[in-house]
């Protein structure tokens, strides 16, 4: 089945007033004194015709928290009360204030039987549990506030890594978000399987179903990526599409990183289906490109490694944060520092205006 347009949640700006923490927070080790904060002068925004860059933060770059590295970070959300969330692959979910980015609290993320995730992206369902996408089986965690394992939202046997399904090892869920009313869940795989092309990746959905509400699997779609690229997450937008960020690395030359536009509308549903590619029938997810992140001013950013504009890194996670008055969509990234001293842990600020259907 199509995903549902539905009317987009209010959600918490970022200049929201931190709320109480729900773990006590330790003290943290300043930025260096190198890293960076920046915002666009007016008028040297554009990245695009459609997406603007306000401002870039290193902040969190090669701080500690807790006692530990802040750094690995793949994926964001809003949370409620207006903080973010931010997972890291290391099995770590951070709590960050809203307004500075820094980090508020920490907690462990383990499964059922103790073991880390490779977490890699999160959600945050209506009664504030944590939805975890990790990219092991792969599979959807789910944690209480506190950090307790609650269960897990399998994937069909096809996107489970070989010899189990048809997938290759980290290349599974990378990506994850709630559409606005909380009734439709959707993953995006990193990788081909096999059996597609190897330019289409697949979407899976979860629809809550029966008395409990509950999550259950339902519609899968294939959607086209650009070559030498894999995509690292994806955010609902509340109109029923989807944004796709895609992301790449070449050694010597740097990272490629793209901004989507998806509307699955009139996509097939694939679930069924073995093939996914020019060869077959299939229908895939509708997409615009909104944004190469090269595209965008450098905004003053330096790099640590050869990269096409020296604003980009490791992107791997996108999330809306609200809209601005006139309609556009508020939009954090963050790249993954992969614990890699020339790498940048970098928080993004974009504001992005969204093309009619």
């Amino acid at each position: 089945m199509p995903l549902r347009p539905l009317a987009m949640a209010a959600s918490a700006l970022l200049a929201a007033s931190p709320l109480a923490l729900t773990t006590p927070a330790t003290a943290t080790t300043p930025a260096p004194a190198t890293a960076t904060a920046a915002s666009a002068p007016a008028g040297g925004r554009a990245c695009s015709r459609w997406t603007d860059i306000d401002g870039f933060s290193d902040a969190l770059d090669k701080t500690t928290f807790a006692g530990a590295q802040v750094g690995e970070l793949s994926g964001l959300t809003p949370d409620s009360g207006g903080h973010l969330l931010a997972v890291a692959d290391e099995s770590s979910l951070y709590t960050l204030d809203a307004r500075t980015r820094q980090p508020l609290s920490v907690q462990s993320l383990t499964d059922g039987a103790g073991q880390p995730l490779d977490s890699e992206a999160v959600a945050v369902d209506r009664d504030g549990t944590r939805l975890i996408a990790s990219e092991t089986e792969p599979s959807v965690v789910r944690f209480s506030r506190s950090g307790a394992y609650l269960g897990r939202l399998d994937a069909p046997t096809a996107l489970h890594v070989a010899p189990a399904g048809r997938a290759t090892r980290n290349q599974t869920f990378e990506g994850l978000t709630l559409l606005p009313g909380d009734h439709t869940l959707v993953a995006s795989m990193e990788g081909a399987l096999s059996g597609d092309d190897s330019d289409v990746r697949r979407l899976q959905t979860w629809r809550r179903a029966g008395a409990a509400h509950d999550f259950h699997l339902a519609a899968q779609y294939a959607v086209r990526v650009d070559a030498g690229l894999n995509i690292s997450d994806i955010a609902a937008t509340g109109d029923g599409r989807l944004l796709i960020l895609e992301r790449g690395f070449t050694a010597g030359v740097g990272n490629t990183v793209r901004l989507y536009l998806a509307d699955p509308t009139h996509a097939s549903d694939v679930s069924g289906t073995d093939t996914a590619g020019a060869a077959s029938d299939v229908r895939t997810v509708r997409t615009t490109l909104l944004a190469d992140i090269a595209s965008c001013p450098s905004l003053g950013a330096t790099a640590k490694q050869p990269q096409p504009n020296p604003l980009l890194d490791n992107i791997e996670g996108v999330t809306v944060t609200g809209r601005t008055h006139d309609g556009r969509l508020r939009l954090l990234m963050v790249s993954d520092d992969n614990g890699n001293a020339t790498q940048t842990t970098r928080l993004y600020s974009l504001t992005t205006r969204l093309p009619r259907r």
